[in-house]
This record gives structure tokens, C-alpha cells and sequence, in this order.
């Protein structure tokens, strides 16, 4: 599929989502960016915001197949992967897939579940596959977790691993709607006249694939790959930080701009590109030293201070 069409397809998809979804432009404009970059998306905010409800429209809009696990302190990592189990004649084992066979999986409050779970977790995102009692079983492709977690609620939570938290493509909020959007929001829910917001189908079977594969055929300069690598590195310089951005944070710059520049309805990639997906890309992989966090530097900041410091090169 050529990037025209994908954009195309993809401010339909939008446009579908955008049926149940009120407002969160910002929100769904970078989760579309890293669906397409074929990323797992880490959605950090509060409660009641709407992110269960925009992770199940992008499944449905998507014709993607969707699971939702609410992680919870007791929860076992066979609760997510499956387990072997014996079969109706009670003399065979046989593998019964968990909620993580799917295309989109829906990781509800994921710092809630205990380290073994984590890491079952982390085999799924990094490898591809989950490992039962006797064998491992590859996951279809694609397959995206969208995490969520409460930033404020500490309280029976364990912190996410590093190498987690790394192997997320990109950080989001989705922050409150307007005046509005929620009176717009309350409008809805009194017309359809019961909870669910249904979304139909716009992409057919494997279209999506062809989408994400698109994203490679986008052209990016040498000058702008170093752009991209500087920042990165930027963040590993700086004197508050413990730990900057890995080589991981570049790869996923690099992806993310390009579907960024797919979706603007181009086929290279342009400084500006880089700037605004910089935040979401890296932030979540800065590890601030202890007495500038608690002065309430983030990596937020980090990754700021680097985009300022670093010459945004002339292209063209």
C-alpha cells in the first residue's frame, strides 16, 4: 500500500474512532502514529478518561481482534498466557490461549501486577510469543499492548521494570476533555441511550499490515538520522540525568517520525518531525537522579533542555 492510500485509510479509521471518542485530537493523532509504527503505547493518566474506550474503538475501527486484562496484585502469568490444560477425554494436555492472543491487548493498570507477570508480559512484547508449562506459542501479528497506569495512585502498585518500561515505542496522556467535548460527551451517551459506543470496521483483514509496512518506504536524510541520534544522545549528557535514552530511543524516533511524516502526507521525514514526537519517544526512558526528581524534574524536561540545546539541522 502506498503512504497516500495508508494516510487515506487511516483518517478513516480516526473519523470511526472519533464516533465513540470525543475530542483527545492530540491523543489519538500519536496513538494512530504509534499503531502504525508498530509500537506498544504506554497511556499514563487518571482514571475515567476514556482510555479503555479509545484502546477498544482503534481494535474495532481497525477490524483488529481485542482483549482486556485488568492486572490486579493476585493475578498469575497463566492468567494472561494460557495455560496447558486436559482435554474432554481428560488423558491429553492441550495449550488454551489467555487474553494476550489478540491484536490489541488493553493491559489495564499493568503496575498493578506482580513481578512474574511482568515478565511474562515482557516476553510477549519483546519476543513475540508466550512460553507455557512445555512450549512456546507465537502471537499473530500485529500484536500491540496498550498499558495504562495511574500516576498518582502508588498504593499496592509494583514500578515497572526498566527494560519494560523501554520496550514501550512511545508515552501518552490523554488529559481531561473541554467544557465541550464533556457537555458533547453527555449529549452522546442520552441519544445512543445505553453505555457502549459502537464502532464499525473500516480496514479489511491484513489491510492494517500493509499500512504498517508502508511506514518503511518513508525516505529520511542522513542530516535528520543525526538530528534524531544527537537528541538522543543529549539526553545521556545532561548532569541530572542517571540514565538517557538507549539506542532503543532512537530506533523508536525514527519510526515514530516517519509515521508522523505518513500521516502529514509525506513520504520523507523533516526536522519538525522529530521535534514532536521527541517527547513521547524518549521521555519515558530518562531515569532522573534522586535529588533533582524530587525538585520535580522529569523526563519530560530532560528531553526538552535537549531539543533546545541541539542545532535543528537546514534540509532541502
Amino acid at each position: 500500500m502506498k503512504g497516500p492510500d495508508a494516510r487515506i485509510r487511516m483518517q478513516a479509521v480516526q473519523a470511526a474512532v472519533h464516533q465513540a471518542v470525543v475530542g483527545r485530537d492530540d491523543a489519538i493523532d500519536l496513538i494512530s502514529t504509534g499503531l502504525l509504527a508498530d509500537g506498544h503505547i504506554l497511556l499514563e493518566d487518571l482514571p475515567g478518561l476514556g482510555k479503555t474506550l479509545i484502546a477498544k474503538s482503534f481494535a474495532a475501527a481497525l477490524g483488529l481482534s481485542f482483549s482486556r486484562v485488568q492486572f490486579t496484585a493476585d493475578l498469575m502469568p497463566q492468567d494472561i498466557t494460557g495455560a496447558e490444560m486436559l482435554d474432554a477425554t481428560g488423558r491429553d494436555l492441550k495449550f488454551r490461549p489467555g487474553p494476550l492472543f489478540a491484536n490489541i491487548v488493553l493491559a489495564d493498570e499493568i503496575n498493578r501486577a506482580p513481578p512474574k507477570v511482568q515478565s511474562a508480559l515482557l516476553e510477549a512484547m519483546q519476543e513475540f510469543q508466550v512460553t507455557s508449562d512445555r512450549s512456546s506459542h507465537a502471537l499473530e501479528r500485529p500484536f500491540l499492548v496498550l498499558a495504562t497506569q495511574n500516576p498518582l495512585e502508588l498504593e499496592g502498585t509494583y514500578p515497572l521494570p526498566e527494560a519494560q518500561v523501554d520496550r514501550f515505542l512511545m508515552r501518552i496522556a490523554v488529559g481531561y476533555p473541554t467544557v465541550e467535548e464533556e457537555g458533547m460527551i453527555l449529549q452522546r451517551r442520552g441519544e445512543r441511550k445505553e453505555d457502549d459506543a459502537r464502532v464499525p470496521p473500516v480496514l479489511a483483514p491484513g489491510e492494517f499490515k500493509e499500512m504498517q509496512r508502508s511506514v518503511e518506504e518513508i525516505e529520511i536524510e542522513a542530516t535528520i538520522q543525526r538530528y534524531a541520534i544527537e537528541v538522543v544522545r543529549a539526553t545521556r549528557g545532561d548532569a541530572r540525568v542517571e540514565v538517557g535514552a538507549s539506542p532503543r530511543g532512537s530506533l523508536a524516533l525514527l519510526k515514530l517520525s516517519r509515521a508522523r511524516a505518513l500521516l502529514q502526507g509525506r513520504d520523507y521525514v523533516v526536522p519538525d518531525d522529530v521535534k514532536q514526537i521527541a517527547l513521547p519517544a524518549l521521555a519515558h526512558r530518562v531515569l532522573v537522579k534522586p535529588e533533582p526528581y524530587l525538585r520535580g524534574i522529569r523526563g519530560e524536561q530532560v528531553v526538552k533542555a535537549a531539543l533546545e540545546r541541539v542545532p535543528v539541522p537546514k534540509v532541502g
